[in-house]
């Protein structure tokens, strides 16, 4: 079996993290923490976009009412990012939080998270210890006989410990950093060392989009597929919207969750006689209102036609300004070059 499927089961409101369940797609809202209706907006487009779970920070207390109404209001369960102040964890369990993130390299120590503990287990909600490699405890941090994989580990192993002797159970673990080795060597450590405990995976502070999703998917990309990681986020520097779409084009790609349609297309060659590119942007953006697992293909000449993508669900091949629309590799029409577009999204939505 593989390691994601052994973990203990937590539940995120009404969604299942770990034991098996599929792995869970999350997001980060980013609107202004005092801004109800702006996160509930935010909320919304992520839940389109195919996010399970979103986590708002709470910067200070005085955001405490407005999380809470977002909680109150919120189709998705809503984690509670926490730093800081533990009074503030303990509140944001009081106040609908589906689950607590908390920081060990600043939250204030293990005694501080008694408080906490008994809050969440009041409230019958989850526990991330989030471990971060720029905010570790500062004895671990000094410490020269450790690589930086093994600080992260060792700090989430002690954190685990002390909850799990007072009792609390409903953990996930996370140890981030931004370097992906280290991204790797840290999971591959934690899946070792505390098989039971759900892992939330993901590469921090990746960067802007296309870095980042390079370096997630790169690194994420390796753990989904020994089985390591329970639930994901893709973190980037643009709307929390493309984290979601980067998060379920990993998952499709690995073939481990499909929501949405693949697109399958050349790269190009001096063969193609037909504008390929703006083609297939243009398909892709039609696609994404599509919210069912279809497989699409753009091709740019016969070389990469039908039989190349016979897999697909539909598809196109294109000649010299036309293009033969096709089913599972058979042709069943051919168009203009014009007129490739709307015939072949008419086709999928005849589907």
């Amino acid at each position: 079996m593989k390691p994601n499927e052994t973990t203990r089961q937590v539940m995120v409101g009404g969604v299942p993290l770990g034991g098996g369940a599929p792995v869970v797609v999350q997001s980060m809202l980013n609107a202004p923490a005092k801004d109800v209706e702006a996160n509930l907006a935010q909320i919304e487009a992520l839940q389109e976009a195919g996010c399970e779970v979103v986590r708002m920070a709470i910067p200070s207390r005085d955001c405490l009412d407005a999380f809470e109404q977002v909680c109150a209001a919120s189709p998705l369960p809503v984690v509670a990012d926490i730093h800081f102040d533990a009074e503030s964890a303990v509140a944001a369990a009081q106040r609908g939080a589906a689950k607590l993130r908390i920081n060990p390299g600043n939250i204030g120590g293990l005694v501080a998270c008694d408080a906490i503990m008994d809050a969440a287990a009041q409230a019958g909600i989850p526990i991330r210890i989030g471990v971060n490699a720029g905010s570790l405890e500062a004895d671990l941090a000094a410490r020269t006989d450790l690589t930086l994989p093994e600080k992260l580990a060792e700090s989430a192993a002690g954190y685990v410990a002390y909850f799990e002797g007072r009792g609390f159970r409903d953990l996930v673990v996370s140890a981030k950093a931004h370097d992906v080795p280290a991204t790797i060597a840290t999971y591959r450590l934690l899946a070792q060392r505390m098989p039971h405990v759900p892992l939330h995976i993901g590469v921090t502070e990746a960067g802007t989009a296309f870095q980042g999703i390079i370096k997630s998917a790169a690194g994420l990309g390796m753990l989904l597929e020994q089985g390591i990681g329970d639930t994901l986020r893709i973190s980037l520097t643009d709307d929390p919207t493309l984290e979601v779409r980067a998060c379920w084009t990993l998952l499709q790609a690995l073939d481990l969750r499909r929501r949405g349609p693949e697109l399958i297309s050349c790269p190009t060659c001096g063969r193609c006689q037909v504008d390929l590119i703006a083609l297939a942007k243009q398909v892709e953006q039609r696609l994404q209102h599509i919210d069912r697992p279809l497989k699409v293909a753009v091709m740019g000449c016969v070389v990469n036609g039908p039989g190349e993508a016979k897999d697909a669900d539909l598809g196109v091949a294109c000649g010299q300004g036309s293009g033969a629309v096709f089913a599972h590799g058979k042709i069943v029409r051919k168009v203009e070059e014009a007129a490739i577009l709307d015939a072949l999204m008419e086709e999928i939505e005849a589907l």
